[in-house]
């Protein structure tokens, strides 16, 4: 590698400059946080309206995408400008509100915002000044955007799962992950079948559903990141918050009767708190080195 560039590298990939660009992808997070699921249910109306030899819906005329519309308020239409719309700061600088019609803006927005930068700068700080750093940026952005799609939707995208899946294949096979393809590859598939068999053993013994198809994927793209020795550590530690955050909300009254805690963001937040820790130091407090 030319010196210049190993001389650049602190600067490039330094905590500080990963958190500013942490914030702008959460900023781009938080748009597909709220549009993807709307784009997914509006293509299901027209692929249905097609099956079933009908018109499309008049609401599906409007494009819908990532970039267009451009943002507005949902309340009073207004279309938000480039300088209200800068990652955290603008949100501080109306003071929460709304410009025109001063209606709250949800706390959520520069929550995702700033999460999201931190992350990112542990991640430079854990990783050190290599590229590698912004390929596990792009991983950590990934499992937020699942994590808190599934929260409010109980969906976990194919758009999101099954390219992050291929995507720590691929990054194992050119070796820019700590292990090989093998160990990547039976990630994925201790990763898909273990939630599969549990899901399976469950309908069987209960005639019900106690997850979706796309907590197999998130857990195999998971496996293929981490290795498939993380996938006992994952389980075991979402299991265990799911079930403490599921019965706070059961005992204080916020999950309503029939509905259900969704295990995708404690999935996504114990491969999160995998990587960030060290599967090495996990598997060591865990006793299981």
């Amino acid at each position: 590698m030319p010196a210049d560039l190993q001389d650049i590298y602190p600067l490039l990939f330094s905590p500080w400059l990963l958190g500013l660009v942490g914030l702008c992808i959460g900023s781009f997070l938080n748009v597909l946080i709220h549009r993807l699921p709307q784009m997914l249910e509006r293509q299901w109306r027209i692929d249905s309206a097609q099956m079933l030899g009908q018109e499309p819906p008049a609401d599906t005329a409007q494009p819908l995408g990532l970039a267009t519309p451009a943002s507005r308020c949902p309340s009073c239409g207004h279309r938000i400008r480039w300088f209200e719309n800068i990652p955290l700061v603008s949100w501080l600088a109306l003071r929460g509100k709304c410009s025109a019609c001063g209606v709250r803006i949800s706390l959520r927005y520069p929550a995702i915002e700033l999460f999201t930068g931190a992350v990112f700068a542990l991640i430079a700080w854990r990783i050190g000044p290599q590229p590698a750093a912004l390929l596990w940026c792009g991983f950590a952005a990934a499992l937020i955007a699942l994590a808190v799609i599934d929260w409010d939707t109980t969906l976990l995208p194919d758009d999101i799962t099954l390219p992050l899946l291929w995507a720590g294949l691929i990054a194992a096979a050119l070796g820019w992950l700590p292990h090989a393809l093998p160990t990547a590859l039976w990630g994925a598939v201790a990763g898909y079948l273990s939630l599969w068999s549990v899901y399976w053993l469950f309908k069987l013994t209960t005639g019900k559903e106690g997850m979706g198809y796309g907590d197999f994927k998130l857990l195999a793209a998971l496996g293929a990141w981490l290795g498939w020795q993380a996938i006992l550590p994952i389980v075991l530690g979402s299991s265990i918050i799911g079930a403490v955050v599921g019965i706070g909300m059961k005992m204080s009254g916020a999950l309503r009767e029939g509905r259900y805690v969704p295990f995708g963001p404690f999935l996504a937040g114990a491969g999160l708190g995998v990587m960030l820790i060290g599967l090495p130091a996990v598997l060591d407090w865990l006793g299981w080195v």
